[in-house]
């Protein structure tokens, strides 16, 4: 939606912010890149740690909306659950960044436990 709709996107950049469009688009680019990246599993793990910084990179626009409601009128209860919402995206996005254990892949590639380290 930041392509296609950028001007609710401009109305929540806090004014502290320069280059506000330059800034929704490049954020809406990397939101279609990063997400199409986590499908592939070669690229996942990068793909979700780059989702992290964005969605860390994003949330001073969340709070400057719930510091300024009349922007998006819904109860305030709305503007304040998006806040921990937040939060909870960054954790689904870290759960992608974990290793898996016991099952003998390591982010969707075999690993053979067996193979000795060189030293």
């Amino acid at each position: 939606m930041h392509l296609v709709n950028p001007g609710f996107f401009l109305k929540i950049m806090p004014p502290y912010f320069p280059l506000h469009d330059e800034l929704v688009f490049v954020s809406g680019v990397f939101e279609i890149l990063l997400g199409g990246l986590l499908l592939i599993p070669r690229f996942s793990h990068p793909a979700a740690w780059g989702i992290m910084i964005l969605l860390i990179a994003v949330f001073p626009a969340n709070i400057y909306l719930y510091q300024h409601q009349e922007i998006l009128p819904a109860p305030p209860i709305i503007h304040l659950l998006r806040l921990p919402l937040q939060g909870v995206f960054i954790l689904w996005a870290y759960w992608h960044t974990r290793t898996a254990s016991g099952n003998g892949q390591v982010h969707g590639l075999e690993v053979d436990a067996s193979r000795e380290k060189l030293d």
